[in-house]
């Protein structure tokens, strides 16, 4: 029986890579056909999604050049990787979709003060309905690639395209309610909630990114399952000083593991390379440094209310 190899198309580092190169051509596309349109109709709805478009084209970019900076393997300078490059940038991207907004928020005042009609709604209606098409095939390829990679960056970029498709949705509504029916507030009121979920999702980014950055601690699930995964050995006594932390799709686990003080070393080394591979298995990205204790041992422990 002939071992096959594994499937290149599956690759992390070329999902990721294929994923930016993506959300930059759409954005791309976007961009100038929503720029036509918001010429031709004066729509703050229109306007308003152009330059979301247009953020999301330059979060796009910055995200090709820390995906490619975060794929760098390890050297002598970065010994835990470039990892970091991804939260970085979501950061980066949070502060482009925080400006947009307050743009957007300005615009808006203005057209709910002094309304305009929107002109050429056929015209919008049709570019909308290309936008939500290329973006729904674009967030299904960014979401198929975050679940294979766990990126940060990638996660961040679907999250701005996700809204962005939205956004396309609420303007085709608010295109037919000013053309259709005469309700011109409803343009700048559609252009408003637009900016609104622009924010939130600026704030998700920014939390998921802080996040990586502090060092926070996994999820209270992951290491549940860290510790249940060391537990299940036979010989394993007992798991303490957990310690957990994420850099881009990369994790990091340490832990104590309590032995039999009558282990040999090198048994304790067998026991420990054994709970590394199952934790390895689980977390295929991760990093996993185990310290082997003898059952009982009395010495200083960070403990803490939760973990």
């Amino acid at each position: 029986m002939t071992l096959q190899p594994p499937d290149a198309r599956d690759d992390p580092g070329r999902l990721m890579r294929q994923a930016t190169y993506a959300s930059v051509s759409v954005a791309a596309v976007l961009i100038a056909l929503k720029f036509a349109a918001w010429l031709a109709t004066g729509s703050v709805a229109m306007l308003a999604t152009l330059v979301d478009s247009m953020l999301d084209a330059a979060a796009s970019l910055v995200n090709l050049f820390a995906v490619r900076q975060a794929l760098t393997p390890a050297d002598r300078e970065h010994r835990f990787g470039h990892g970091k490059a991804e939260p970085l940038a979501g950061l980066i991207q949070s502060a482009f979709i925080a400006g947009s907004a307050l743009f957007l928020f300005v615009e808006v005042a203005r057209r709910l003060i002094d309304p305009h009609p929107v002109e050429k709604g056929v015209l919008a209606l049709v570019v909308m309905g290309i936008s939500v098409v290329m973006t729904l095939g674009l967030v299904s390829f960014q979401r198929y690639v975050v679940r294979k990679t766990a990126s940060l960056a990638i996660s961040a970029d679907k999250l701005h395209y996700l809204g962005d498709m939205l956004a396309n949705a609420a303007v085709a509504v608010a295109l037919v309610l000013a053309t259709q029916f005469g309700l011109h507030w409803a343009d700048p009121v559609f252009g408003g909630v637009i900016a609104v979920y622009i924010v939130w999702s600026a704030w998700q980014i920014i939390r998921q990114s802080l996040n990586q950055l502090m060092d926070r601690e996994l999820p209270d699930e992951d290491r549940k399952r860290i510790r249940e995964i060391a537990q299940s050995h036979p010989e394993v006594k007992s798991v303490h000083d957990l310690r957990t932390r994420a850099s881009g799709r990369d994790i990091f686990i340490q832990l104590h593991i309590e032995l039999d003080r009558g282990a040999t070393l090198a048994r304790a080394h067998e026991v420990s390379d054994a709970v590394e591979a199952r934790l390895r298995e689980a977390f295929p990205a991760a990093e996993v440094i185990i310290h082997q204790d003898p059952e009982g041992l009395d010495e200083p422990r960070q403990t803490f209310p939760v973990g």
